[in-house]
């Protein structure tokens, strides 16, 4: 199976609107963790208390730089395990300029794998550490999981985007852009 020489259809994010919204995520869902927390503190374990040190703030900045980066590579993974695209094939970095971490590969891939891989990180990155500071009642994995909740709003836009084509059609990344290019399957006839 090959791709179509032209695009049938671009995804192209809006960063600001994109930004905006992440922004907003990520402010309700933190705030949502916390009071949950606190919730489960006086409800269940009949106390509550905070703390806030250097150390927190401290162990929060590494915290978020660490799971950002660790977001684009569990997208990787992702390309990886669902797409089957080599490792040699993939880059990670970080784009100043639009002031955005990307994982990307020229390879072709699935709308059905590249969507897998697009939410793969927000479970990872952002669910896991909402649960583990739900369970711990540790504010800093709170937050960091609110901002990398947050944080996957651009991988929704995209597969929200995505959503609305067939699994089967193929699909490049844009290497500078938030951008795909989606391309109708041709099969070959032999």
């Amino acid at each position: 199976m090959r791709a179509s020489n032209e695009p049938a259809h671009i995804v192209d994010l809006d960063l600001r609107k994109v930004a905006k919204t992440g922004l907003w995520v990520t402010l309700w869902v933190t705030v949502g963790l916390f009071a949950l927390d606190v919730f489960i503190q006086l409800a269940v374990l009949h106390k509550f208390s905070i703390s806030f040190s250097f150390w927190n703030v401290l162990f929060a900045v590494i915290g978020y730089i660490v799971l950002i980066v660790v977001h684009e590579l569990f997208h990787l993974l992702g390309f990886r395990i669902f797409a089957g695209v080599p490792w040699r094939k993939m880059i990670v970095g970080v784009n100043l300029k639009l002031g955005i971490a990307y994982a990307t590969t020229d390879e072709w891939m699935t709308n059905a794998a590249i969507r897998k891989a697009l939410l793969m990180p927000f479970w990872t990155t952002g669910v896991i550490p909402a649960l583990v500071g739900l369970y711990l009642s540790n504010g800093v994995w709170l937050f960091l999981g609110g901002l990398l909740i947050g944080g996957a709003a651009g991988d929704f836009a995209m597969y929200k985007e995505l959503k609305q084509f067939p699994d089967e059609w193929l699909v490049k990344d844009d290497p500078e852009r938030p951008r795909l290019y989606l391309h109708e399957p041709v099969h070959s006839v032999e």
